[in-house]
């Protein structure tokens, strides 16, 4: 049971970015999957969530408007747009190890997660 999250690199301001997060040896479907990010010298904070069965998001006031997540197949997408310098960090990926079908919500506590990705950094240059 893994989860892989990848996508990260060096940007500038403005621009854009897509995280993948991929499972390997479960299924997302019916997961909860979250994307978290943790910059130097802070806490890991919740960027926003997606219940994979109905498609629920949601996000962090920080991002809203901003980013999006979506799935596709195995994968889990975090499309970060208009990038800032203080979206610098490095971005993980976390499942929870039950099955939710249309809550209608989605998870935002780093403690409802049991399956994280090792991380992926992002830069943004200013």
């Amino acid at each position: 049971v893994q989860l892989q999250a990848s996508g990260g690199g060096l940007v500038q301001a403005g621009a854009s970015l897509r995280l993948s997060c991929t499972a390997s040896g479960f299924s997302l479907n019916f997961r909860n999957v979250g994307w978290f990010r943790q910059a130097p010298g802070k806490e890991r904070e919740w960027v926003g969530c997606i219940a994979v069965s109905d498609g629920t998001t949601d996000y962090a006031d920080s991002v809203k408007g901003r980013f999006d997540i979506d799935n596709e197949k195995r994968s889990v997408y975090l499309h970060m747009n208009d990038l800032r310098a203080d979206d610098t960090a490095v971005y993980y990926c976390a499942s929870d190890n039950s099955i939710s079908i249309g809550t209608g919500y989605c998870l935002r506590g780093l403690d409802q997660y049991h399956y994280w990705g090792q991380g992926t950094l992002v830069t943004v240059s200013s």
